[in-house]
């Protein structure tokens, strides 16, 4: 069948409401049954253009809602096509849309009644970079707030929250401004957040975790995970403009995104995650409440604090390092906040410590090796993403104190000098450098008795105890050995003139450089000296 567009037009023009609605529901269930592009295809370009534009023309005089729902359904289905959208992002036709769906501030849409959720999910969503004016933002957040206020979220919720985050990610130069948490959009977002969970307020900072209540359904996490995705886009931006304490309220309904549960475990992981990705934007300070919850009988604990949400974010992160794709996407927003975590509270640091760096006992296999999360790790230090191997190398120099000696004892130096080369510490900690700024505990990092007995045969560079290899040399007189050396010598300069390698060392701030830059340097040095010794004499 072929949509007979210019009857359509027609149609509107003789202002035919009856004809134009029965129209109109041919075209849109002719696309849809067929569930393909052939009837839609079969309109040519300047049709379609035009029935857009005059679709937005008929919309702007007012007509009836149920008329208005048809109109709709048949812009999101030419929405579909980016040739079409030319007449549907002009001033005109993103203000009357705006009103369509009752988010303009300056004339909201009150006789229309719910706007149609097709309307968010096709229309207003492909047009988000074009709507992001002033108007719509603040009618947005008017609908956000009348939403968060009511106890039964409207069905187009989770659209309206869809929009604002495309909005907040497109448009990040008009949002700011708009949703500050000063303006009261943290605010906002946060009294929708409880009103997902269904919070009930137990202290200041502390939300009732009841074991015995259902999962969260799939309507409700899917609205969360929109919430979050936008208070991340508004927060990291300006978190430095705000009062911790509205932080801190967030944090703790946050930690009962870690807690619940949802109905799968792919939408519990999904949650997880996006909580893990706010919290990594959040200030570091207000993470504390995260572990001021008082203790339970089968809590986790670490020195008297619990330690229920750091295990969470623990077996969040075993998950995310097993599931191999995306890996860099998945991994670093869960290293760098357990990263910053271990640095700012010691428990913290210690409980993860004894999951991720147990005590070394066995040392018979190389560090990356095997399947436990400290393999996973070690092995991601030597990782091609410059960031990923960087996060992980991090998390367990922190885990070490920022220790170097204890750093290469757990991972190798193979795998460590990545980070020691970036931080200058190849060398070892010196004078001019320093193994991080945070101030850590003196206490010591006492060997296992089975690492004592095999601790002179670890080798340093695999951490590892190797097997003892035959001497390549043995049988060779000198003169063998001599000739032998003397082939190698000529072989490493060949290989440095042709700047197929270049000869590295370390200068005195434990950073590599080429060794003609030291050559330089010591001759330099002693040139100096010749020069003082000689001044003195001269002197004397």
């Amino acid at each position: 069948m072929v949509v007979d567009v210019e009857g359509i037009i027609r149609s509107i023009g003789r202002g035919d409401v009856s004809g134009v609605q029965s129209r109109l529901q041919e075209f849109n269930a002719e696309v849809l049954e067929t569930r393909s592009c052939c009837s839609f295809c079969s309109l040519y370009d300047e049709g379609r253009v035009c029935l857009a534009a005059v679709l937005v023309r008929f919309i702007r005089t007012g007509i009836p809602c149920h008329l208005l729902q048809v109109a709709l359904r048949s812009l999101r289905i030419l929405s579909r096509d980016k040739r079409v959208l030319g007449p549907l992002v002009t001033d005109d036709a993103l203000l009357t849309l705006a009103e369509a769906a009752g988010l303009s501030a300056t004339r909201p849409n009150d006789d229309a009644g719910e706007p149609d959720s097709d309307f968010y999910d096709n229309v207003i969503s492909s047009l988000a970079r074009e709507v992001a004016t002033p108007p719509l933002i603040c009618g947005l957040r008017e609908r956000l707030s009348s939403s968060a206020a009511s106890s039964a979220p409207s069905s187009v919720h989770f659209y309206q929250l869809r929009l604002t985050f495309l909005v907040t990610a497109l448009r990040p130069e008009l949002t700011v401004s708009q949703f500050l948490p000063q303006d009261g959009g943290v605010s906002i977002l946060s009294a929708a957040l409880e009103g997902c969970l269904e919070v009930r307020w137990k202290e200041q900072y502390e939300c009732v975790l009841d074991p015995a209540a259902p999962p969260i359904s799939l309507e409700a996490s899917q609205r969360i995970v929109e919430i979050l995705k936008i208070l991340f886009n508004i927060t990291h931006r300006s978190h430095r403009q705000v009062d911790a304490a509205l932080y801190r309220h967030l944090v703790a309904i946050l930690r009962l995104c870690l807690m619940r549960k949802c109905v799968t475990p792919e939408d519990t992981d999904e949650l997880q995650g996006h909580t893990v990705n706010l919290l990594s934007a959040l200030p570091l300070q207000c993470l504390d409440v995260l572990l001021t919850v008082p203790l339970e009988p089968d809590s986790e604990q670490c020195r008297g604090v619990n330690m229920d949400c750091v295990q969470i974010l623990l077996l969040f992160m075993e998950r995310r390092l097993e599931s191999g794709d995306k890996i860099k996407e998945k991994v670093t927003p869960i290293l760098n906040l357990l990263t910053e975590s271990c640095r700012a509270h010691k428990e913290t640091r210690h409980f993860i410590r004894t999951y991720v760096l147990p005590p070394l006992r066995d040392v018979s296999q190389r560090p990356e090796e095997g399947c436990t999360v400290k393999g996973r790790l070690i092995r991601l230090m030597t990782h091609l993403d410059t960031d990923l191997k960087h996060c992980a190398a991090d998390l367990i120099f922190v885990l070490c104190k920022e220790n170097v000696r204890r750093f290469v004892k757990y991972t190798g130096y193979g795998n460590a000098a990545g980070l020691l080369a970036t931080r200058g510490l190849l060398a070892g900690p010196t004078s001019r450098t320093s193994c991080g700024e945070t101030p850590y505990s003196s206490d010591s990092d006492s060997d296992t008795e089975e690492y004592r007995r095999v601790k002179d045969r670890v080798n340093p560079v695999t951490g590892r105890v190797e097997a003892e290899l035959p001497d390549p040399m043995e049988g060779m007189t000198e003169e063998e050995k001599e000739e032998e050396a003397k082939r190698l010598i000529k072989i490493f300069n060949k290989l440095s003139r042709d700047n197929i390698i270049r000869p590295m060392g370390v200068d005195a701030d434990g950073k590599l450089v080429p060794m003609a830059g030291l050559r330089d340097e010591s001759l330099t040095e002693e040139s100096a000296s010749d020069s003082d010794t000689a001044e003195v004499e001269e002197n004397q």
